[in-house]
């Protein structure tokens, strides 16, 4: 009997994936299964995979066209080891909009990734975190470690004026003693470390790569629990501004429509019915409008749920994607004129703010300990008030 195990080891293939297949699954080709049970992946990369010999069944390689059957041991393997996703500190600037004990509050610049992932394995926000909380961590020990001395250079001239008087230095002694306690509680304290590491601390909720705005990390796991319960209870308050393509003729309204991955490219989203797409999530979004310009609008999003990419796929649903968002069509000129000096027009824009329009404006939510309500709010980065700026200034009749 061959020990495949062994020829995996041979070949220096590392596992990625496994699953077993589920006892009423119907029989269906390999790559479509697995296009639809694996993230970040796409059906055209499971065959190139299938090809190389990385898509095992039970043990064997398998053709992408292989049919899957209830009880089957599949394995997706690599040809490379593994990642290493341990964070490790680096010195990257945070807005810090708000901390305490328990919480922070951040605005986060777009084009910074949130977390490591696939081509992402450095520079990322939970990068800066660690940095900023090994930082932290040593300026509060070197400023115990100041006061500890402050407190050792008091006691000892307390003890020397206690020569006068036994009873004195007695009552001195005790005092520097109790300092010296408070000191070395003081220093244990600083030097706890708050590992970014700890899945049972950090983010409470993200946004994209391109989008900018406020993001919720918990320093202990108390506060992340309650936290992530008001996130899952709709409990929080959050709006975005978005610059859509196209005008409204209501002043505000609803989106509400399930997500989930597009079959057709699994790195976006769209809108399914739920009869055709039973795993795809509720989805609700309420939009209304900020201020209106010629062919685009700035619009106020707020989430009832928080899907990926919920605010973008719902907008192109309705036929309003965001401005300059290439992933969801709108890095293509969808309305206005035809002529080349609008074009150039849009083109500029586009080189202003190139990358979807969207913007985490405001942030709500109950202090975790204290019980007090917290509203945040938000600035557009430099960008997007360029932008709006030129569509503030827009004159049509320039560019007929």
């Amino acid at each position: 009997m061959i020990d495949y195990t062994e020829q995996i080891e041979q070949e220096e293939l590392w596992e990625r994936w496994r699953c077993e297949v589920d006892k009423g699954q119907g029989k269906e080709r390999i790559d479509k299964y697995l296009a639809e049970h694996m993230t970040n992946t796409s059906r055209n990369r499971i065959q190139t995979a299938a090809e190389a010999g990385h898509v095992w069944v039970n043990g064997k390689p398998v053709a992408s066209n292989y049919k899957v059957k209830p009880g089957d041991i599949i394995q997706v393997l690599l040809d490379h080891e593994p990642h290493d996703y341990t964070i490790t500190p680096e010195n990257i600037p945070l807005d810090i909009v708000y901390e305490d004990e328990d919480l922070l509050v951040i605005n986060k610049p777009a084009g910074l990734v949130v977390h490591p992932g696939h081509g992402n394995y450095e520079h990322t926000l939970l990068h800066a975190l660690a940095w900023h909380f090994s930082e932290k961590s040593r300026v509060e020990s070197e400023k115990s470690r100041v006061e500890s001395e402050e407190s050792r250079v008091e006691s000892e001239e307390s003890r020397g004026e206690s020569q006068e008087s036994r009873g004195e230095s007695e009552e001195s002694r005790g005092e520097s003693q109790e300092s010296r306690g408070e000191s070395q509680e003081s220093r244990v304290e600083s030097e706890k470390v708050i590992d970014i590491n700890d899945p049972s601390i950090g983010l409470v909720h993200r946004i994209d790569k391109d989008t900018s705005g406020l993001l919720l990390i918990a320093k202990t796991p108390e506060a992340k629990t309650h936290l992530a319960k008001q996130f899952f209870d709709h409990t929080t308050e959050r709006s975005y501004n978005a610059l859509v393509w196209g005008t409204f003729k209501e002043e505000s309204g609803t989106v509400e429509g399930a997500l989930a991955r597009d079959n057709r490219d699994r790195t976006i989203y769209r809108v399914w019915d739920i009869e055709d797409c039973p795993q795809a999530k509720e989805a609700i979004t309420h939009w209304r409008v900020v201020e209106r310009f010629p062919y685009v609008t700035l619009v106020e999003c707020r989430l009832e749920t928080g899907r990926t990419h919920q605010i973008r796929v719902h907008m192109k649903h309705i036929g309003h994607p965001l401005f300059a968002d290439e992933k969801y069509g709108g890095c293509e000129i969808l309305k206005g004129l035809r002529t080349q000096k609008y074009k150039q027009y849009i083109e500029n824009c586009f080189a202003l703010c190139p990358r979807q329009v969207l913007h985490a404006k405001t942030l709500g939510f109950t202090h975790p300990r204290t019980g007090e309500r917290m509203m945040f709010d938000s600035q557009w980065p430099e960008d997007m008030t360029n932008l709006i700026n030129k569509w503030r200034n827009y004159e049509p009749n320039t560019l007929g």
